[in-house]
């Protein structure tokens, strides 16, 4: 007998449960105490737990909605065992550690996702899910592997932090503005009549992409490749210029390649972004400009 699929995956229990997992395993990473005690525990044991935790979303809804392949599979697993126990196996040396943010970055990029996590109905995709995973594997690595130092990080930016990344974003916002304005990037400059709904999709928007977005690009851009070119040129100032430039080449691919407005646009904003990390200390600061900016864009310019 021929079951149809449903078209909304909030009516399937396996895409249901997939999605229910992987948002528990991603916010987890905002306990301090978690963080604390997974920092004790055994190398080996806490990798092939990152390994387990990657296929498991994965594994509960691709077989039971009819889109597991083989192939994506040992994809996916290979991915996941590579970015968990990279400083499992290598050294925690500049090379080692340019591969990682490599590894990162070429995946995301090359949105293998789409390729791994099918969605067998129009709305909404699975590969939001790959993504999720892949954030979080790479900053359990990071953290607790790596063990690196200076990043600041947290879900939760204190009251200074706040004023800092505040301060930083309406720094950025007439700048940025001009910018996108003159190269085209947007033609119009007609914000929509505020209203309620328009308030609830901002505040959605932006704990969105502050808890996703901003602590992703945040934690790898700045508390990673910003301090450690610092450390490798020997050099803080000229670590945040060449970070810049990096986080906005990253954005070329956006909608279409190359984007280089919007390249222009997030390299001059990463300036800012990375002046927020230098003056608050870790990456909470320049993940509320990083997100007010976004917000700023998606809601009332996009």
């Amino acid at each position: 007998m021929h079951v149809e699929l449903p078209a909304w995956p909030g009516l399937n229990p396996w895409a249901a449960a997939a999605w229910l997992l992987e948002l528990i395993l991603y916010s987890s990473l905002a306990s301090a105490a978690l963080r604390r005690k997974l920092e004790q525990a055994n190398r080996r044991l806490l990798t092939f737990a990152c390994i387990v935790s990657a296929l498991l979303p994965y594994l509960l809804y691709a077989p039971a909605c009819g889109v597991f392949q083989p192939g994506p599979a040992v994809l996916l697993a290979l991915l996941a065992t590579g970015l968990s126990a990279w400083y499992l196996i290598l050294p925690r040396r500049p090379a080692a550690d340019a591969g990682f943010l490599l590894l990162v970055a070429g995946v995301t990029l090359a949105r293998v996702w789409k390729r791994v996590y099918l969605t067998p109905w129009d709305w909404p995709p699975m590969d939001p899910l790959g993504q999720l995973m892949w954030i979080r594997l790479g900053i359990l690595a990071a953290l607790l592997l790596r063990k690196a130092e200076g990043i600041g990080f947290g879900w939760f930016p204190s009251p200074r932090e706040w004023r800092i990344g505040v301060i930083h974003f309406l720094a950025f916002l007439p700048a940025g503005l001009a910018l996108a304005l003159g190269t085209g990037f947007i033609r119009d400059l007609v914000p929509p009549f505020p209203s309620a709904r328009l308030l609830l999709s901002a505040a959605a928007t932006f704990f969105g992409m502050l808890w996703v977005v901003a602590l992703a690009e945040e934690f790898f851009f700045r508390g990673l490749l910003q301090r450690w070119l610092g450390e490798w040129l020997d050099n803080p100032t000229a670590g945040w210029l060449l970070a810049s430039v990096l986080f906005g080449l990253a954005h070329l691919p956006f909608r279409s390649f190359p984007n280089w407005r919007f390249a222009v646009l997030a390299g001059v904003a990463g300036l800012f972004y990375g002046r927020a990390y230098r003056i608050g200390g870790g990456i909470r600061a320049a993940m509320v400009a990083h997100a007010l900016t976004n917000t700023v864009w998606r809601v009332l310019l996009a």
